[in-house]
């Protein structure tokens, strides 16, 4: 078989290979010299390319696999944004935005029009590539965990703000040149939007839920999450609109329904962060031409002064921010660092200016909005602010994912914490595991165990071969969210007895059960079993049961006893349960004292809002059923005997469940005895 070796190469099995090594080694070459890789591959891309060595041509593969790579980026942004956090903080957001597209506008209209002489139009369009930005360091800011920080999820909403500012600038000067710009125009645009929004914000959550709660296949469940991003993408074209802008609404659409610890937003990051986002890097060095710059000294005079704008004006805008909001001096620079690269819009609005002709030259020739020179001069912006941000990500995104570290240390001390769930039923498992997990805070210490128990009277091969099984694909699931999963089958006289003896043999501070679907919820809850639990063990118990996945839950209720803040364990269940709210962004109703409410705001500083109502009886539960609609689960705070918050009334949760709740997921809680922690930033 003949191999063309020739440059240019186009064999698809070589070209592929050539990315797959760049994607390899530049991470693990860049790492001794503190490069990030991230600037590696746009460099690599620049070696590459047609004005480099020239081994392979920016082709429609290429351009394939890098429009996947920049839509992939912008729909984890929004996918990984905390909802709760950025509707608490939107008017700093807002206010960033506005700072973000005002003060490049203000700077690069006067520049290009008065002093590089460039026309109305021209300045105005270039002044709109000043005002966008793309979060290409973001992926630096997910894997050092901090994308929760408050000042990422100022910088995220203000780049959505000045991302749809430029465009619809580009969309109002694109008419204008072409001298269509009607009040129809406008209306047009408008209604597009607003259908758009509509299907976004309205249809997609609605048909996302129908999904996820009939199909159970992780892969068609990714297939999915894939097919949303690119029909939103199409839908954004439809509507006149980037598609860059699609898919960080896709993000934001499905953001509650793919919970930041679960197994599909895990495969997402993988595949993104290895292969999509890397080759879209790629694909932008290619394009840089450092030729140009030595082309003509009016070349290199109109590269400096975009390179020196574009950084200055967001500089700026993000100093702004951190004065008017009195943010860190670090804080503020992460939200430059992150404002301040430039690719997709800014490439979009180069190539739509450079192909809009407004005349010809007495020789014929064409005469384009945006020159050859402002073409060239953008993509050497592009690596200039792609360079400068990717240093400056690195350096303060460091100190402040070390920062956060430090104090969650002070916090929590040396404390580990160490969750048990039980393993019992096939059919029950992946949903129980879910839930588990998302409780978990993956930054904290934690060790998780998987127990299935054997008693004497089923230890038959046909029983151990279906236990290890179920246990190898709950390890195996588990992994996919990045939770290490330590199985255990444990051979017993009975199932309380092996649970009781396994949580004192592993320090056990949480252990979850779930409902086994054919027994009934009298003999499950309070039979031999959970009797046995709760007097023979100090640690938090959770049982549930669950009508669906964990992620289409779109509220949590939970119902809180007079004295349940007495309990030595109230801060320590707690933090489980907000940390399920952190992950799925679900809104969290509580029902309880005003004495339970105001412990609550003074021990336990937690990073999303919640609604309390006053429920001073515990008897009177049933007012809670305003807020219990489909869709919601139901938790219950109850007590073992002799506790300062038990209730007799508890004995007869049973028939409660089973008379109001058997369409409706729940979960009682039993709070730990051990004094673990009793004051915990959430």
């Amino acid at each position: 078989m003949h191999i063309d070796f020739s440059l240019p190469w186009h064999e698809p099995v070589l070209v592929f290979l050539l990315i797959l090594l760049i994607i390899l080694l530049v991470p693990i070459l860049l790492e001794r010299f503190k490069i990030p890789s991230l600037l590696g591959y746009i460099i690599a891309g620049l070696l590459i390319g047609e004005f480099g060595f020239h081994l392979i041509s920016r082709n429609a593969s290429i351009v394939l696999f890098g429009t996947v790579g920049i839509l992939y980026l912008m729909f984890i942004a929004g996918l990984e944004i905390d909802i709760n956090e950025f509707i608490k903080n939107k008017t700093k957001g807002i206010i960033f935005g506005i700072l973000t597209v005002i003060i490049p506008v203000s700077i690069g209209i006067p520049v290009f029009y008065l002093l590089l002489d460039y026309s109305l139009s021209a300045s105005i369009l270039i002044a709109s590539i000043f005002a966008s930005h793309t979060l290409v360091t973001y992926p630096m800011v997910s894997k050092l965990g901090i994308s929760k920080n408050l000042a990422v999820n100022i910088a995220i909403a203000g780049t959505l703000i000045a991302d749809v500012t430029a465009l619809m600038i580009l969309a109002i000067v694109s008419n204008n040149v072409k001298a269509t710009v009607e009040f129809g125009f406008w209306i047009k645009f408008a209604v597009s939007i607003l259908i758009f929004g509509i299907i976004m914000f309205w249809l997609i959550p609605l048909i996302s839920r129908w999904f996820f709660k009939r199909v159970s296949d992780n892969i068609l469940h990714y297939i999915f999450v894939l097919s949303v991003v690119f029909l939103s993408a199409f839908l954004a074209m439809l509507a006149g609109l980037e598609p860059i802008i699609g898919a960080f609404f896709a993000g934001l659409a499905l953001n509650r329904l793919i919970p930041h610890s679960s197994p599909l937003m895990n495969r997402i990051e993988f595949i993104g962060h290895a292969i999509f986002i890397p080759f879209f890097l790629i694909g932008v060095g290619m394009l840089i031409d450092f030729r140009v710059l030595f082309g003509s000294f009016n070349a290199l005079i109109i590269a400096s002064v975009m390179a020196l704008v574009a950084v200055a004006s967001k500089y700026l805008a993000a100093i702004a921010t951190e004065r008017i909001f009195l943010l860190s001096k670090k804080q503020g620079m992460l939200i430059f660092a992150l404002s301040n690269s430039r690719v997709a819009a800014a490439l979009a609005i180069a190539l739509i200016g450079f192909d809009l002709i407004i005349g010809q030259t007495p020789a014929g020739a064409d005469i384009h909005l945006l020159d050859e020179h402002i073409f060239n001069a953008v993509v050497i912006m592009i690596l200039v602010t792609s360079t400068i941000s990717s240093f400056v990500t690195q350096n303060v995104g460091r100190k402040i994912a070390e920062e956060d570290l430090k104090r969650k240390s002070l916090q929590e001390g040396l404390r580990g914490e160490n969750t048990l769930i039980g393993l019992s039923n096939e059919a029950t498992a992946e949903n129980l595991l879910n839930f588990a997990i998302n409780t978990i805070d993956k930054k904290a210490s934690n060790r998780v165990f998987g127990l299935h128990i054997i008693t004497e009277n089923n230890q038959n091969n046909e029983n151990v071969n279906r236990a290890k099984k179920m246990l190898a694909f709950a390890g195996k699931h588990a992994a996919s969210a990045d939770i290490h999963l330590k199985t255990l089958i444990r051979y017993d006289i009975n199932i309380a007895s092996g649970i009781i003896n396994t949580v004192k043999e592993r320090h056990i501070n949480h252990f979850f059960i779930g409902l086994h679907e054919k027994a009934s919820i009298i003999d499950s809850f309070f039979g031999n079993l959970t009797t046995d639990l709760l007097k023979k063990s100090e640690s938090s118990i959770y049982i549930i049961k669950l009508h669906q996945p964990i992620n289409t839950v779109k509220r949590f209720v939970l119902i809180l006893p007079p004295k349940a803040y007495l309990e030595k364990g109230f801060c320590d269940w707690f933090k489980r349960i907000a940390q399920i709210i952190i992950n799925t962004g679900n809104k969290l109703i509580i029902y309880g004292t005003p004495e339970s409410h105001h412990f609550i705001k003074e021990n336990i500083k937690v990073n999303f809002t919640f609604q309390f109502k006053v429920l001073t009886n515990y008897n009177d539960k049933l007012v809670v059923m305003v807020d219990v609609k489909p869709d919601t689960m139901v938790i219950f705070n109850l007590a073992r005997k002799h506790t300062a918050s038990y209730e007799h009334s508890m004995d007869n949760m049973a028939k409660f469940v089973t008379k109001y709740f058997n369409n409706i997921s729940f979960m009682f809680v039993y709070p730990n005895e051990i004094d673990l922690l009793q004051s915990n930033n959430i």
